[in-house]
């Protein structure tokens, strides 16, 4: 017997936390439940701020327990893809080292993209055929790489670094990874949530229940 929620391939993991529906006050809650449970400046909720054209908020989720506090954060958001051909989805995870949640979205095993990262940043440069590029982004106004992992084929990974926490964004269909080479800022909601969100349907992405 044991009191954690555990992996198969990972043993002990932190619960999942997904409310089955989205809108304002379901982030307003989500908000409240991550900074009542750790000091500022705890585990930031990023989201595209302004959203792409087009898109929606689809979901929010956390992990963690009334124990150990909020440990990882997703944000989900959907919309017209950026090459065309359909719909999106696009998830953003934060999450403190060891947690596993942002390699599950992208479908690989292990709790860390660390190994994965290291191949990146041994990269040959551009020109080169084993060249990986590299997404930049701003994350709370600060100019933030995310380097192309390797992921399920029906996706696109990408990870890096902020606020001294993993950040990973994991990109429905494939294809849908090149939306991170646009002007693409993100926003802390648990600073502050725009009045002006759109929210869609919740996402397919997000596992679990809350």
């Amino acid at each position: 017997m044991h009191t954690d929620s555990r992996c198969l391939r990972c043993g002990p993991v932190p619960p999942l936390h997904v409310p089955e529906h989205i809108g304002a006050e379901i982030v307003a809650s989500v908000v409240e439940r991550i900074t009542a449970t750790a000091a500022p400046p705890g585990t930031p909720l990023w989201c595209p701020w302004p959203l792409p054209p087009g898109w929606t908020l689809t979901g929010v989720a956390y992990a963690g327990d009334d124990r150990t506090g909020v440990r990882a954060t997703a944000v989900a958001c959907a919309g017209p893809a950026p090459l065309g051909g359909g719909p999106a989805d696009l998830v953003f995870v934060a999450e403190e080292p060891g947690v596993g949640l942002g390699t599950r979205l992208a479908g690989l095993a292990g709790p860390d993209p660390g190994p994965e990262l290291v191949d990146a940043l041994t990269d040959p440069g551009p020109g080169h055929p084993d060249h990986v590029g590299q997404a930049r982004i701003r994350v709370a106004g600060h100019p933030t790489p995310l380097w192309l992992v390797n992921s399920s084929t029906d996706r696109s990974a990408y990870a890096g670094e902020a606020r001294g926490m993993w950040l990973h964004a994991i990109a429905w269909p494939a294809s849908a990874g090149h939306l991170l080479a646009e002007d693409v800022v993100l926003h802390d909601l648990t600073e502050w949530t725009p009045p002006e969100l759109v929210y869609g349907a919740p996402s397919p992405h997000l596992p679990g229940r809350a």
